[in-house]
């Protein structure tokens, strides 16, 4: 089942070119800090959150997606949380559609925004567009979801070498997509896939357009305070119930959902409540894969995107960090 759910009025046509100069943009790896730093910027600023993460638009997906607390939410409007049910399908096309809207309406309340997670084909889209790949073809989806991945691969490996090389292999969603495309169209996906960034660095497009403007910025840690961040967040999950809101999630459809279903953390515990794995295994998986995902976040935003890259102390607090970002936006508006 498809939906889409936007928290704004829709008004077809208006809000195609969000202004994002109007915006704070904030990204990085998951476990960096993003979202507290996000909430004491926005007390500061009056401003509004709107979330950048394709998993906690999913109702009942709290603790491993790292929600911010129903305090945080109490105290600075959020957007873009909890607004599909986990038996249903929420995709990039749908978030980017209620991003616009939702934009659009924070500034007619005169409001300042701030886009903030670790998302970044949500960032790109809403910047610079979805591309040029065709819609799913579900006899053809069908046909790939059936086939080995091993099969899968091999192909995506001789079709299309460069995503091959740098394609989340553990997720065959994101395989199968991309043997889909390569299948629709005969030619490589990453041929298909909107550029953000010039080969000379600079964001495609005339330079005096708000998106060239826009102040989009990056956390970053270093290297071992991140790893010792993502296992305390791996740790409090499960001491908090992770395994149990799994369980919940499933009995809500949350295996039908081939995107919620692969969300890390979740993919783990639905292996070990099938018996596949210890709880000891599940979690020391759980933080390898973490691990792994926030290093490629990272790889991918430093890439792709010319961010302002804020440098995290380990003992440096999240008020602290917003302070410096927002002197760093006052400056370049």
């Amino acid at each position: 089942m498809e939906t889409r759910i936007c928290e704004a009025p829709f008004r077809r046509g208006l809000l195609l070119n969000v202004p994002l100069e109007k915006a704070i943009l904030l990204a990085g790896p998951t476990a960096v800090g993003k979202s507290a730093v996000a909430w004491n910027l926005a007390q500061h600023l009056d401003a509004e959150i709107l979330g950048v993460d394709s998993m906690q638009v999913y109702r009942g997906m709290d603790l491993g997606t790292a929600k911010p607390s129903s305090m945080e939410r109490a105290t600075v409007p959020h957007h873009m949380i909890d607004v599909a049910d986990v038996a249903e399908s929420f995709h990039v096309a749908a978030w980017t559609q209620c991003a616009r809207e939702i934009l659009g309406s924070i500034y007619r309340r005169g409001r300042i925004a701030i886009l903030c997670g670790g998302t970044g084909l949500y960032f790109k889209a809403l910047i610079e567009g979805l591309g040029d790949s065709p819609a799913s073809d579900p006899g053809l989806r069908a046909v790939l979801e059936r086939t080995a991945q091993s099969d899968l691969l091999a192909e995506l490996q001789e079709k299309d070498p460069l995503l091959f090389d740098r394609i989340d292999r553990r997720n065959p969603r994101r395989v199968v997509r991309a043997v889909e495309v390569i299948r629709l169209t005969g030619r490589a996906y990453s041929e298909q896939q909107s550029p953000w960034r010039k080969k000379d660095g600079s964001t495609p497009g005339c330079t005096d357009t708000p998106q060239a403007r826009m102040v989009f910025f990056g956390l970053d840690r270093a290297r071992e305070d991140l790893r010792g961040r993502v296992e305390q967040r791996v740790d409090a999950m499960f001491a908090n119930g992770l395994v149990a809101e799994t369980e919940r999630l499933m009995q809500r459809g949350l295996g039908k959902n081939r995107t919620a279903s692969q969300a890390l953390g979740y993919r783990q515990v639905i292996a070990f409540l099938r018996g596949e794995c210890s709880l000891d295994e599940t979690i020391a998986l759980v933080k390898q894969r973490t691990w792994q995902f926030a290093r490629r976040q990272m790889t991918w935003f430093r890439n792709q995107t010319n961010l302002n890259w804020i440098k995290v102390g380990a003992g440096e607090s999240s008020k602290t960090v917003a302070a410096r970002i927002e002197r760093e936006w006052l400056q370049q508006r």
